[in-house]
């Protein structure tokens, strides 16, 4: 059993990193979000958000629409490993019968 847990991670860590290697490059000043100037004429995704965010999503919160529209799959894996984290918590402090 623990060698198949060995390879399941084993596995599971190839994966990502071979699916790393598609990602773009950090601070692709190419990337659309990145061709908007902000209002001191220096490239910034922020202006794009704060300019096209209510047309693009109809949310009147520009945080609410980047964290809920934009980063919608970051911020359900933040929010799962928050649940992940409580349900172990629960998990490991409930009470248990009597051991006798």
């Amino acid at each position: 059993m623990k060698a198949f847990r060995f390879l399941f991670l084993a596995a599971f860590f190839a994966v990502l990193f071979w699916a790393s290697f598609s990602l773009p490059p950090r601070g692709d000043l190419k990337a659309p979000a990145m061709q908007e100037l902000s209002r001191s004429g220096s490239l910034s995704a922020g202006s794009y958000y704060m300019e096209n965010s209510y047309r693009e999503t109809h949310t009147e919160n520009i945080v609410t629409a980047v964290l809920a529209d934009y980063r919608a799959f970051d911020t359900l894996g933040e929010t799962l490993v928050v649940f992940v984290a409580g349900v172990a918590c629960a998990l490991i402090l409930r009470k248990r019968g009597d051991p006798s």
